[in-house]
């Protein structure tokens, strides 16, 4: 029976939607940020996977039909946008440097932390794309000679921590602007940080959504200039 489980063409799905759920219900439950879904799903599918010995390409067979699914979800944050297409008009300068200063942060950030642990060049560049979404941070650092799997890693852990603790910088920060807020969670924590966003309004999503795109282009380029820093 365990044999058959797993080699199901479907297991890794399943694990993961199940993994999902358990976190959806903690967070509905116990409404703290600490039970975050995505931060609960990654934990119970750990411990699934080494309870029950299951190598991870053999869970990552099912699971990567969860990942096609990243693509055409990225593409369908330009509704929410295209909806509040007014606003993005209409504060325009703002929304530019907005998104140009939180990119620049990212990049300064990662910079004086490889330079305080003494990282070396590798492992400095496969940091530098940890606040753009996974699919663009991959190709940012396989370019660049860093390791690919690690950055991936660093992606989620932004996106989740930046989840996690949005609404408690907000309210320390007494930031109450909705295209601040949006802002601030798509150029610093990505997808992840988006939809977080779209729990908060539907103006804070539209420009999350704005600025996942436009702060992994400025990362594409400030990623190269940087790496040249160390």
């Amino acid at each position: 029976m365990m044999e058959f489980i797993k080699n199901s063409a479907f297991l890794g799905a399943m694990i993961s939607l199940i993994a999902y759920e358990i976190g959806l219900i903690l967070k509905k439950k116990f409404k703290m940020a600490i039970f975050n879904p995505l931060l609960i799903s990654i934990i119970c599918v750990i411990g699934v996977l080494l309870l029950f010995h299951i190598d991870y390409d053999d869970y990552n067979e099912g699971g990567k039909y969860i990942s096609y699914l990243l693509t055409p979800a990225t593409v369908c944050l330009a509704v929410p946008l295209y909806e509040q297409i007014h606003l993005l008009k209409k504060n325009l300068k703002a929304v530019a440097a907005g998104i140009f200063s939180g990119t620049l942060a990212g990049l300064c950030s990662v910079l004086l932390m490889a330079k305080l642990f003494g990282f070396d060049h590798q492992e400095y560049v496969t940091m530098l794309p940890k606040s753009i979404t996974t699919a663009i941070g991959m190709g940012v650092s396989e370019e660049l000679g860093g390791i690919v799997t690690i950055t991936v890693a660093v992606i989620i852990i932004t996106g989740v921590l930046g989840n996690m603790i949005a609404e408690v910088v907000y309210k320390i920060a007494k930031i109450e602007e909705p295209i601040a807020k949006g802002l601030g969670l798509g150029t610093s924590a990505h997808a992840i940080g988006t939809a977080k966003a779209m729990e908060l309004g539907p103006v804070e999503g539209a420009m999350s959504s704005l600025a996942i795109a436009v702060a992994g282009l400025l990362t594409v380029v400030g990623a190269s200039v940087f790496a040249g820093m160390m």
